[in-house]
């Protein structure tokens, strides 16, 4: 009896760790296709940009690094604008919002700016918008463009008619730090 019992216990035992060994692998948070989509992003950056009169921007020259945090699940941005934009010191977090299917970025910087923005891809650019509080407030988006491996420009832009049309506000040129 001991040894029917033994011999059941351990067949029970291979049978568990068959089934164990059937079992797909657990896929890591943040690992899909969709979480990549900003991965032109990444890096340390050397940024300049002409001055926008009509936006109170002088011209002028900083460094934007952007990072993975937190399981590469966060994109992190820590931009240093030099002292042509009054010292402009800024953060943002962005992340794959996968039941919106949406990208989210928080902005937030030292002189008292806040942007919560929502976007993704759109074809060859990709563009984070606000969301319009009312008639009165202008809505304002960044759009990635000209992406390549060492190099992209970026636009902040504002409409005040509901996202018909849309206006430069500020234009800044990225090259990835290193690149001659």
């Amino acid at each position: 009896m001991r040894i029917a019992l033994a011999a059941l216990a351990m067949l029970g035992a291979a049978c568990a760790q068959a089934g164990a060994q059937q079992q797909p692998p657990q896929q890591p948070p943040c690992s899909g296709p969709e979480f990549g989509q900003m991965d032109f992003w990444v890096g340390t950056w050397d940024v300049r940009w002409d001055a926008w009169p009509s936006s109170g921007i002088p011209a002028g020259r900083g460094t934007n690094t952007i990072t993975r945090q937190l399981g590469a699940c966060v994109i992190q941005e820590d931009f240093d604008g030099g002292p042509s934009v009054g010292g402009l010191l800024g953060r943002s977090v962005s992340l794959y919002h996968a039941q919106t299917r949406l990208w989210r970025q928080t902005w937030v910087d030292n002189q008292g700016g806040y942007f919560a923005l929502t976007g993704g891809p759109e074809g060859d650019r990709f563009i984070l918008t606000t969301t319009r509080l009312s008639e009165a407030v202008p809505q304002t988006r960044m759009v990635y463009q000209d992406i390549t491996p060492t190099s992209l420009t970026w636009h902040w832009q504002r409409s005040n008619d509901g996202g018909v049309t849309w206006t430069d506000t500020w234009v800044i040129y990225y090259v990835r730090r290193g690149v001659p």
